[in-house]
């Protein structure tokens, strides 16, 4: 977050020991500009808003909800990989400080996943198989 403010405000104490956020010399993410940078950066964080926004809507359908939002997740925490570099953020996000939120993050996304495609289909088919419903409740 440092890296963004500074960038924005312009201040730069030690400009030799910090890469800035936008440069035009830095490598990020294949030689973008700045600005291609930022509005990459916006499109997929509106992209992945739209999706869990639509997860929301289609609540009641797990399959659809969990893609959509799974997806609407990971669009929105690899935006900022065009603002940083992927290489930057996986390293941020495997910092000392944040691997435990990292690695809870990434086991929520995997058991919503697990939950609505394997979980649910075994449910559909218990629920099926004993005459329970008929209709397409879950599906």
């Amino acid at each position: 977050m440092w890296k963004l403010k500074e960038s924005m405000l312009g201040n730069d104490d030690d400009e030799g020991s910090r890469e800035g956020l936008l440069d035009e010399e830095s490598d990020g993410f294949f030689s973008l500009s700045p600005m291609q940078r930022i509005y990459a950066f916006a499109a997929f964080f509106v992209a992945g808003l739209v999706c869990m926004i639509l997860s929301l809507i289609v609540f009641a359908k797990p399959i659809t909800f969990a893609v959509l939002f799974t997806f609407g997740n990971l669009l929105a925490v690899g935006s900022t990989a065009f603002l940083l570099g992927p290489v930057q953020q996986m390293r941020m996000m495997f910092d000392s400080a944040r691997v435990y939120a990292t690695a809870i993050y990434l086991g929520c996304v995997v058991l919503a996943l697990i939950c609505a495609l394997w979980v649910q289909s075994e449910l559909y088919s218990f629920c099926s198989e004993n005459g329970l419903w008929i209709d397409d409740a879950f599906m």
